[in-house]
């Protein structure tokens, strides 16, 4: 498998990783500012921006993301991205230097032991609308994760714009929600080595800061910063203090 990537500046290396849906554009807003000084590999997932759709699960894919991606790299996934990428810093324990978790958890969906989550319902509906109109879909899914945020109508005029510069194929999109149904990363947090860094709204209504609160306390080198005010996309309605907490981290000495 081979994951696309475009890559600029130079310095330390930075991985950005997208989420479900809205593919690398969601990361136009802080890539230069972080390429100042850091070298930054924005990652398209299969079937995104033209890449091939191989087909492969979720496994396979973080796998991919390790082997494409320049060994001592600071790795930084949003939502199903951040699944994706501890997936991978778990799987390749000494290949990344550190790990950013944006808007992510462990398990999306509600069970007893994990209930900051959604209900298997929430999958279900997005199954059946993507199925019969992905561009509606992921307008009101865009809609649906600033529900909370102060800056709500500026996320969303940043992030629509993207759902018109091609959409992933049907089968990409309900891969990626097999995806966030099947992944269960919880028995893997005691083992993460790396430092590791949390990015969450505290208005997220997607992925709820329960699940933040949970991965800091499982993932032992974790520390957690709490968005305010925000809801999914913090790296949009809190740009600077955004890209400064990722800056300082990236760059910390081992």
């Amino acid at each position: 498998m081979s994951l696309q990537i475009t890559s600029r500046g130079q310095g330390p290396d930075l991985a950005l990783v997208h989420g479900w849906g809205l593919g690398a554009g969601v990361w136009n807003g802080i890539v230069d500012v972080l390429a100042n000084d850091s070298r930054v590999h924005v990652v398209s997932l299969p079937g995104y921006a033209g890449s091939p759709d191989d087909r492969a699960d979720f496994s396979a894919t973080a796998d991919a993301l390790a082997a494409a991606l320049p060994a001592g790299t600071c790795c930084c996934g949003w939502s199903l991205g951040g699944m994706l990428a501890l997936a991978a810093a778990a799987r390749h324990p000494r290949h990344f230097s550190r790990l950013v978790l944006v808007g992510s958890t462990a398990r999306f969906l509600r069970d007893d032991g994990w209930p900051a989550a959604q209900p298997p319902e929430l999958l279900d509906t997005f199954r059946h609308a993507i199925a019969d109109d992905a561009r509606t879909t992921l307008t009101r899914f865009v809609m649906l994760f600033n529900q909370g945020d102060t800056k709500a109508r500026a996320v969303a005029r940043a992030l629509t714009p993207l759902l018109a510069d091609g959409l992933p194929a049907t089968a990409t999109l309900l891969r990626g929600l097999g995806w966030l149904a099947e992944a269960d990363l919880r028995d893997l947090l005691a083992g993460l080595t790396l430092p590791t860094l949390l990015l969450h709204g505290d208005q997220d209504p997607l992925m709820p800061f329960g699940a933040a609160e949970m991965l800091a306390a499982r993932i032992p080198r974790a520390r957690l910063e709490r968005f305010a005010g925000c809801a999914h996309a913090p790296f949009i309605s809190a740009p600077e203090r955004f890209t400064d907490l990722l800056r300082s981290f990236c760059h910390e000495p081992a």
